[in-house]
């Protein structure tokens, strides 16, 4: 028999995992948390925060640019990307024993190992097998790498976090958040920077305006964009590797070649079959609206569901489903509709709610856009123009605005506090009742006057 008995077991210690974990603990449920890796999972390791340390490098390097526009006189040396490197990872190692502290103080257990499931309310972790009253699949996604000749000669996301230098001739493969993100620090710390595509540009679940901007401002900005490029084989040749095209053309000259293509679950090996759990096609863990699979007593969240895969998503769902099984809240769960997103790119992008595409089809002819183009006080006094615009969908004839875009400096900040009207319902007129604040970007969402149907 086990020797241990758990109220619950979190396996995977990401940013959902974590976020369960503490709040059924904080309840009074005998909590452990089972995880082979270091504790925060992608966001903290491999994905939002240290990619945001270097986009915060990508800026610095474009304000550096910029001041002598504002009377500076700065000449920028080399840039020290195996310096930045270390004092990354060294922000990143203390965030990781911060995460350990907090468990400890919430009187979670950590098992440290990989776990499997074998059985409804049982899991082994490496040579300890546990019983859990309810268990909460969290492990979260990999990056995805083609299945193709060649692919080795490529990296991940993941592995972006391990170069020592820059290299000069860098190659994604790739259209969304990880392919212009990258792709961006890169061009902005002096890589050639080359994206390739397989339709017809980036980012295409997001509005056309915001596509069209960035991609105008990427090539602006040096970054060849190649559309409508499959790639069927990498290969390594003298003058560097090269991607060969399902159309025949041949990308090649690169020190670099990234895989952005997608992300695949990490559900390989944790006895799911055994325990009777469910998977998709793509090997994802369907869940009902409660996070609930199709076992009793085992859930799932973030991720490795196939939902939207963004780490407020997975804290919020963690956070909901601990509510609902052990703070006395049965009707807690996440609503999935209405979630906002930034871009971390250059300029960046903010997003929240439906696109206009999807307003038209959503909501037919009751559908009205506001927009505006205009290029930021912040680029007023340099050579360096990068654009910025604004959009708001509405619906119906009290004009609820049911989508909310804004690309350029700022954006990452602004569309917080934007996501909450519009997720309380706010109409077009709330914001022309609001007194715009001025100078800034944030005032064109509450002027806009001219529409379009």
């Amino acid at each position: 028999m086990p020797e241990q008995h758990y109220d619950l077991v979190v396996i995977g210690a990401g940013s959902g995992g974590l976020a369960a974990a503490q709040r059924a603990a904080e309840y009074g449920a005998r909590v452990a948390v089972a995880e082979y890796g270091p504790l925060g999972g992608t966001c903290v390791n491999v994905g939002c925060v240290p990619k945001k340390v270097m986009w915060y490098a990508a800026e610095t390097a474009h304000a550096l640019e910029a001041a002598a526009g504002f009377g500076f006189e700065v000449t920028a040396g080399a840039h020290d990307w195996a310096g930045l490197k270390a004092r990354r990872d060294a922000y990143i190692h203390r965030l990781n024993g911060i995460y350990a502290g907090n468990l400890e103080k919430r009187g979670v257990t950590l098992l440290r190992g990989r776990a499997t499931l074998t059985g409804r309310d049982t899991v082994t972790v490496g040579d300890e097998e546990v019983r859990a009253g309810r268990v909460i699949i969290a492990t979260g996604g990999r990056p995805a790498v083609p299945d193709i000749e060649g692919a080795e000669l490529g990296i991940t996301s993941d592995d972006f976090f391990t170069l020592e230098s820059r290299p000069q001739r860098v190659l994604i493969a790739g259209s969304g958040y990880v392919a212009v993100e990258l792709g961006g620090v890169f061009d902005s710390l002096g890589s050639e920077v080359t994206i390739a595509t397989r339709r017809d540009g980036v980012l295409r679940d997001f509005d056309p305006l915001l596509r069209e901007l960035l991609m105008d401002q990427m090539r602006r900005d040096g970054i060849a964009i190649e559309t409508h490029a499959v790639p069927v084989a990498a290969s390594q040749g003298e003058d560097g590797i090269a991607l060969e095209l399902a159309d025949g053309r041949r990308l090649g000259g690169f020190d670099l070649l990234l895989w952005a293509i997608g992300r695949e679950p990490n559900t390989d090996g944790l006895g799911l079959e055994e325990a009777g759990v469910r998977t998709d096609e793509d090997g994802f863990i369907p869940v009902d609206e409660w996070q609930d699979t199709n076992v009793e007593g085992i859930h799932a969240i973030g991720d490795v569901t196939g939902r939207i895969a963004l780490t407020p998503v997975a804290i919020a769902a963690g956070r909901r489903l601990a509510d609902r099984l052990y703070g006395g809240m049965p009707d807690s769960k996440l609503d999935y509709d209405c979630v906002p997103t930034v871009i971390f790119s250059h300029p960046p992008i903010g997003t929240v709610g439906v696109t206009e595409p999807e307003a038209h089809a959503r909501y037919g002819d009751e559908v009205a856009v506001y927009e505006s183009r205009f290029t930021p006080m912040l680029y007023a006094m340099g050579e360096r123009k990068v654009p910025a615009a604004v959009k708001l969908v509405t619906a119906g004839p009290e004009e609820r605005i049911v989508g909310c875009h804004v690309i350029g400096a700022g954006a990452d900040e602004m569309l917080q506090g934007f996501a909450v009207a519009v997720r309380m319902g706010a109409t077009k007129r709330d914001f022309d009742d609001t007194v715009a604040i001025h100078p800034t970007a944030a005032e064109e969402l509450v002027t806009l006057r001219s529409k379009r149907q």
